[in-house]
């Protein structure tokens, strides 16, 4: 069988990483699984950044299962979805957001989770600011991220909520995307509610200016790896036990490109076998809470 089209950019995406075969438990799950196994990734759109993104990834998974892992390009979350519910695909890369729609309208099961303890919202505010709560954001202009960030939107909704505030009648909410950081540091905005590492960007942004957090939620959970729940059961739980049992060198390979160690590295963070379904809960209720459909 030939290989898919990652296969033949892999070599580029290993040229300053290598990866030794002999660090892992080979097994062989093609007498279980679908091989090659099919992934997808919500945020990433095209076989090339695809391949840049999970080349090392899906290197370092055949050998640890003895399974090509082919990418699967897809538009959107929506197309994911449909590719899991019409056995498109058998593995997606989601968000938390993406994780809750998914289970909403698909047969799946968390394969694993990244988790990254700093992953979670915060609001700042200037240090010389009289607002110290929540509470005290009535009446002011606050910049969120983007439209269904989970860290950046989502949660900071909840929050906001949660403090007694009617979002569309108590604020005046901009969803600045990127130019949250400068809305903040420009006295654009009042108050900004971002994710934990947003300080990192204020701070490069403003070097001189002074900054505090006025409120943080705990952290959220990590991005699930979802697998389509009509795989046969044995395949499932081979994947689970054989990727557990490298956990640590496949994590290394995920975070060796450019696009993962931005996104995931932290000293801390971890692949994570231990998450269900239903530990994603705090999610509904914040889209719940928030009055924002999935």
């Amino acid at each position: 069988m030939k290989k898919s089209l990652l296969a033949a950019a892999v070599a580029a995406a290993l040229s300053s990483t290598v990866f030794s075969a002999a660090a892992f438990a080979a097994d062989d799950l093609s007498n279980v699984c679908p091989n090659p196994i099919r992934m997808a990734d919500t945020g990433i759109e095209g076989m090339g950044p695809l391949a840049e993104a999970f080349g090392p990834f899906a290197e370092a998974f055949e050998a640890a299962t003895g399974l090509e892992l082919a990418m699967f390009s897809l538009s959107n979350r929506t197309a994911a979805g449909t590719a899991l519910a019409y056995d498109d695909v058998e593995l997606v890369f989601a968000g938390p957001a993406e994780f809750v729609l998914f289970d909403r309208e698909s047969d799946i099961e968390i394969l694993f989770t990244i988790e990254r303890p700093h992953y979670g919202s915060s609001f700042y505010v200037p240090a010389d600011s009289d607002i110290e709560t929540l509470a005290d954001l009535e009446g002011h202009r606050v910049a969120l991220k983007d439209v269904g960030s989970t860290s950046g939107h989502i949660f900071p909704s909840q929050m906001l909520v949660d403090a007694g505030l009617d979002i569309d009648r108590d604020l005046d909410i901009i969803m600045a995307g990127d130019a949250r950081i400068a809305a903040l540091v420009n006295g654009d905005v009042d108050a900004m509610g971002g994710g934990n590492r947003d300080i990192d960007e204020i701070q490069a942004m403003d070097p001189t200016g002074e900054y505090r957090v006025i409120a943080q939620s705990d952290a959220l959970p990590g991005d699930p790896v979802v697998m389509r729940g009509s795989l046969d059961q044995a395949c499932k739980s081979a994947l689970r036990d054989t990727l557990s049992d490298n956990a640590d060198e496949l994590w290394q390979a995920l975070i060796a490109t450019e696009r993962n160690e931005d996104k995931f590295l932290n000293r801390d963070s971890s692949l994570s076998f231990d998450r269900d379904n239903a530990d994603y809960d705090i999610v509904r209720r914040a889209y719940e809470a928030a009055g924002i459909a999935l």
